[in-house]
């Protein structure tokens, strides 16, 4: 029982200790006039749209460009994650291996 916790509380450190590393880590992406940055964690840093997609004709761009824009900053974040991952040796959950 008590190694059982201990395996949990290590895991859960191991877990903090992967989600301080990622706070450091950020991904920039450039999609269509839009510029953002994305932390490790996944958190918006920063937008940045180009003034000439403002306009009425350009809404659905606008939209679609923001969506993408996230979408690839979320995949790129996921890629480091599982490199931080695999660098630190992997997640160890009991009963798993």
């Amino acid at each position: 029982m008590f190694q059982k916790l201990k395996q949990y509380k290590d895991l859960r450190d191991q877990a903090k200790n992967i989600k301080n590393q990622l706070s450091e880590e950020s991904v920039a992406v450039d999609e269509n006039g839009i510029h953002l940055v994305m932390d490790g964690n996944q958190e918006v840093q920063s937008i940045t749209i180009d003034p000439e997609m403002f306009t009425p004709e350009k809404k659905d761009e606008l939209e679609s460009s923001l969506c993408k824009a996230f979408n690839q900053g979320v995949k790129k974040v996921q890629q480091i994650m599982l490199e931080k991952m695999r660098s630190s040796g992997g997640f160890n959950l009991p009963g798993m291996g």
